[in-house]
């Protein structure tokens, strides 16, 4: 299932159409269906996808048709690498190794990289039991979290973001709201990890607590215990 279809997903189970969704490592932003400031202080040209769902910000447009051309190679070069699983997430193309042995990892990653190299422009990295070619370009999730205060007007503001993520990819954002000072970078792990982020949730359950009580704490006014307190959060 592609990353794509879950983003997708994601927007038709939530129904609200005054958030804003963010996929593909940040690289695909749909906003709400109103006036909004770009990353460079402009109002943008708002781009229609096929759905007719408003596209606020897609920085790597121009490479889908060569990621397109690196996700059919991938798909043969790795065919028969047992575990091996291939994913479209538009924007990049992630080669999960998680089920494959270890004796055809080295194997795996060979096959990844000479089909990277057939193609200027892209680079490898890493995520948890996952290779990802993406585009060389300057944009990852620490990008979106500036991108979406900035199109908000709330980058000098006193509002506290909260960014949770698990991933390598996470530390990008985590490090973001770390430099701005304000906010709340929460990694989700159950064993020590060395990360950016300032206070950790052990597993998916802590994360729906958390919300919980972060959304019991927004619709109580009276209530004057600290953020720590209530979420319960652990440095």
């Amino acid at each position: 299932m592609s990353a794509l279809f879950l983003f997708l997903k994601v927007k038709e189970f939530v129904q609200l159409s005054n958030v804003y969704y963010a996929g593909s490592h940040g690289m695909d932003i749909m906003a709400p269906p109103r006036p909004v400031k770009s990353f460079d202080g402009n109002t943008p040209t708002v781009v229609m996808d096929k759905k007719g769902t408003e596209v606020l910000f897609q920085p790597a447009k121009s490479f889908l048709p060569t990621i397109q051309k690196i996700l059919t190679e991938l798909e043969e070069e790795t065919s028969k690498i047992k575990g091996a699983r291939v994913e479209d997430n538009q924007f990049c193309v992630s080669v999960h190794f998680r089920q494959v042995k270890d004796e055809d990892y080295q194997n795996l990653e060979e096959k990844v990289r000479s089909v990277l190299e057939n193609y200027t422009g892209f680079h490898l990295c890493w995520g948890k039991k996952v290779m990802e070619i993406r585009p060389t370009i300057e944009w990852d999730k620490g990008h979106a979290v500036e991108y979406f205060l900035e199109s908000l007007g709330l980058s000098n503001s006193d509002v506290l973001p909260v960014y949770i993520g698990d991933d390598r990819t996470d530390e990008d954002a985590f490090k973001v709201i770390q430099q701005r000072g304000q906010g709340y970078p929460i990694i989700v792990t159950s064993t020590p990890k060395d990360t950016k982020a300032s206070y950790s949730l052990t597993d998916p359950s802590e994360v729906l607590s958390f919300l919980l009580r972060l959304a019991r704490w927004r619709k109580s006014s009276s209530s004057s215990r600290s953020l720590n307190q209530i979420w319960g959060v652990v440095n």
